[in-house]
């Protein structure tokens, strides 16, 4: 099973902090690990369970999430009120992958958490990496690069249909037998949309103790 993207949100607003957290804990394949308040609670959680992405504000009471952000090598997203050229600049150069201004839709945190998930499943796939794979993970980072309906295969849609409503992960042999398809085609076609970030590959270890490969969704809830 593909472990969770844990997620630490840092924000002085106890509300808010709650809301956000909420938003990651609705996602497949996220999870908070904790919530903070201060520079110095972060701090701890960091050191505590180190997680994935950090959603730090950049007001806090001890000191700035900018500052906290740049002290550990952690992927991270800004979300702050401040609107300033100066504020937006410094959060990436301190390595925010992503900045949204306060207040914003749930869906803008959404996007930004898929395009992470799926840059992670592409760099995460493989120990090494060629240019095409490097430069597509750059665009989902991004927020680009997502494949439209017109540029997939009616097959490949289909497959992706059928995982998207799913709610669990599939095997091969199963997506085959739903869409009448042989089980290389089927396994084919899995493998691209994985490849593109698309899915998930999760193992599966039977009595045989042969792990069997299975999809599922970035976009399933």
């Amino acid at each position: 099973m593909t472990a969770a993207l844990r997620v630490l949100v840092v924000d002085d607003d106890f509300h808010v902090a709650r809301l956000h957290s909420r938003i990651v804990d609705s996602l497949d394949g996220f999870a908070v690990s904790a919530t903070a308040g201060t520079v110095a609670e972060a701090v701890a959680a960091i050191e505590a369970d180190r997680p994935d992405v950090v959603l730090a504000d950049i007001y806090l009471p001890d000191g700035s999430g900018l500052d906290l952000i740049a002290r550990y090598d952690l992927d991270s997203v800004v979300l702050s009120a401040a609107v300033t050229s100066a504020a937006v600049r410094r959060a990436f150069q301190r390595g925010a992958f992503g900045y949204l201004v306060k207040p914003f839709a749930d869906e803008q945190l959404v996007t930004l958490l898929r395009s992470y998930q799926r840059y992670r499943n592409l760099l995460d796939a493989r120990p090494e990496l060629d240019q095409e794979t490097i430069d597509r993970a750059r665009r989902v980072l991004n927020g680009g690069a997502r494949d439209t309906p017109a540029r997939r295969s009616p097959t490949e849609s289909a497959v992706l249909e059928v995982l998207v409503a799913a709610d669990t992960a599939l095997s091969a042999p199963v997506v085959a037998e739903r869409l009448g398809l042989s089980r290389a085609t089927a396994q084919r076609h899995l493998s691209a949309l994985a490849h593109q970030g698309l899915l998930v590959v999760e193992l599966q270890y039977g009595s045989t103790g042969r792990p069997e490969h299975r999809y599922r969704s970035v976009a399933q809830h």
